[in-house]
């Protein structure tokens, strides 16, 4: 994963570019409804303890408002990405038209202070005596961190404290059920990542919010679920695709899985990423696909003089 400024430098070099398929990469930061700090039968993040905040939908609102799609797709992603505010985003029949993003600081400090989330002496929002400080986290990767400080600026500008973190890609994204710091353990209050589909299929897609994979000791962290959000509505039409014949009537129940997942602000989706490929210019009749190996049509490739 690289900044776009990087491939148009590399581009400028005269013997190659790059392609851009569409498939259903989405970047997105996920909240985490349980206490990632108290730990409860050898457990943290343990569904026994909710979080002390992030259960709170003003606060997951307002961490809605403060993620500028706009400038981290321009300044970080460029033609690499699209702002938006679904994490189903393609095919497009399961695309959700009843969303919408905003990137709005003053909105996000209004939703606070109108839920009794007040600033403290040192600026920090309290209330009931939980302070809005939090941890997030992620891989290392330049757009990453380039992203998560535009997050943590604005987050500030509004009395959110904000720590950043950032671990080794092979920790991060490992199944190592000892090791507390990877992204199925979440031991953070905010995480972000991609998640790609690797079928036009949504059905595998939307299953990390279902009840049943919640991640936990029980399951030694191998649950899709990190966020452990719960939602009889989500499951309820999860199973309903699962057997569902007709085309139209499947798309309508992934597009209420996706506005759930907004609406409730289980996720805060903020670009659809493309699939970048470095292509010889004297390479033609590629045609990359979003869904598929670079090389799905092969047979079809011949070169220029």
């Amino acid at each position: 994963q690289v900044e776009d400024d990087v491939l148009r430098r590399m581009e400028q070099g005269g013997k190659g570019r790059v392609d851009i398929a569409w498939g259903g990469a989405v970047e997105h930061i996920l909240c985490n409804f349980t206490d990632p700090l108290r730990e409860v039968d050898g457990e943290r993040s343990s569904l026994k303890a909710p979080h002390p905040f992030l259960t709170d939908l003003s606060v997951r609102t307002a961490l809605s408002l403060l993620v500028d799609r706009a400038s981290v797709q321009e300044q970080i992603y460029g033609r690499l990405a699209q702002a938006t505010a679904n994490y189903l985003n393609a095919p497009a029949q399961f695309r959700s038209r009843n969303t919408r993003w905003e990137f709005s600081v003053e909105k996000a400090a209004k939703v606070l202070d109108d839920s009794g989330w007040k600033r403290g002496a040192d600026g920090i929002r309290s209330k009931d005596g939980k302070r809005l400080r939090m941890l997030f986290q992620t891989a290392i990767n330049a757009p990453r961190q380039k992203t998560q400080a535009i997050v943590k600026q604005a987050a500030a500008r509004i009395g959110i404290d904000i720590e950043l973190k950032s671990i080794v890609p092979a920790v991060y994204f490992s199944t190592d059920p000892a090791n507390l710091d990877t992204s199925s353990h979440f031991t953070a209050d905010l995480q972000m990542y991609s998640f790609n589909s690797g079928s036009p299929d949504p059905q595998r897609f939307m299953d990390p919010f279902v009840s049943w994979e919640v991640s936990q000791k029980d399951n030694k962290w191998a649950g899709r679920n990190a966020t452990r959000w719960r939602n009889d509505d989500y499951d309820r039409f999860f199973r309903a695709a699962e057997t569902e014949m007709d085309p139209v009537k499947r798309a309508a129940h992934f597009i209420r899985m996706n506005d759930l997942l907004t609406q409730n602000v289980v996720i805060v989706p903020f670009l659809w990423r493309g699939n970048a490929s470095a292509v010889s210019n004297r390479l033609q009749g590629t045609e990359i696909s979003g869904w598929d190996s670079n090389c799905w049509n092969i047979a079809h490739w011949y070169k220029t003089a």
